[in-house]
């Protein structure tokens, strides 16, 4: 595997490009789960190799539920990707994460129903996922935040909803209840491919909004105006972040192993075709004469 750059940015909502880059190349890639997003587009911020995704393509043509989200993360793990940090618009569930400000959620609750949330559809594979940010890096991306003088939450339940439709009022103070602190339509399942490909995942949430359990009437003015700001503030907590990873150290991460005791299909009952076509996320623990390692 050519490693093209170790750091992925993935972009959500306004943010389909990173102005002022030195493009290096762009990378159409194919993969087990057909084509990423878009193009892939490797480029040097602040004098590192970044790989570059607009999660809903350019143009913002593909709406939360038919992300290839598979096929991203499986595309960014081939270019030997290991950090990954996504931006998110989200809308807000309490008063006291305001418009504007930012949040690095350490938790999440699914709430979706249509998605392919893992890549193993033929073996069983139970990975590891009470922590499902990576905590390495959720301090980065907080510490970077800080540092461009952004109002950064340090924590925060993500509650990931299907969309694309927005929430209904009666959801959104369920979501409240739930215990959730912003409210989202992409962090998941790509937090879980994530950890099934053995990769650093954390996100930045922007909020827009509060989402509809507010009283307050939100005009789509209101949200673009909070949007457009938080985009602003994001390319400065980019160029800010990239240096800060550490990179050299991914082998002292426990994602980098989070498949080791996760595999419990027997491997003399993995089909040989199987082996081959994941080896990309097997190969590590699975030789092609169906052995463990």
């Amino acid at each position: 595997m050519e490693i093209k750059a170790r750091i992925a940015v993935i972009g959500g909502s306004g943010l389909t490009q990173i102005e002022g880059l030195r493009v290096i190349e762009e990378l159409d890639i194919d993969t087990p789960f057909g084509q990423p997003s878009d193009k892939i587009t490797i480029a040097e911020i602040e004098g590192r190799r970044v790989a570059f995704l607009p999660r809903h393509g350019r143009g913002h043509r593909i709406n939360p539920t038919q992300v290839p989200y598979r096929a991203n993360i499986w595309a960014l793990k081939q270019i030997g990707v290991f950090w990954i940090v996504t931006f998110s618009a989200v809308g807000s569930l309490r008063l006291d994460f305001e418009p504007e400000h930012f949040c690095v959620p350490d938790q999440i609750i699914d709430r979706t129903t249509l998605r392919q949330n893992s890549f193993f559809d033929d073996i069983v594979v139970h990975v590891a996922n009470g922590e499902p940010f990576d905590e390495r890096l959720r301090n980065v991306l907080i510490e970077a935040c800080r540092a461009e003088g952004v109002t950064t939450h340090d924590s925060g339940t993500y509650l990931c909803m299907e969309g694309p439709a927005f929430s209904t009022r009666a959801e959104s103070k369920m979501y409240r209840i739930l215990g959730a602190d912003i409210v989202g339509m992409t962090a998941n399942p790509e937090a879980k491919l994530a950890r099934e490909a053995e990769m650093a995942y954390a996100t930045v949430a922007q909020m827009t909004d509060y989402d509809s359990w507010h009283e307050s009437v939100v005009t789509v003015e209101e949200v673009i105006g909070h949007m457009k700001n938080n985009v602003a503030n994001v390319h400065r907590v980019i160029r800010r972040m990239i240096p800060m990873i550490p990179l050299g150290t991914e082998d002292e991460d426990p994602v980098s192993h989070a498949l080791s005791l996760a595999i419990t299909t027997d491997s003399a009952c993995i089909d040989e075709r199987y082996r081959a076509k994941y080896a990309l996320l097997l190969g590590k623990y699975v030789d092609f004469n169906g052995h463990r390692i």
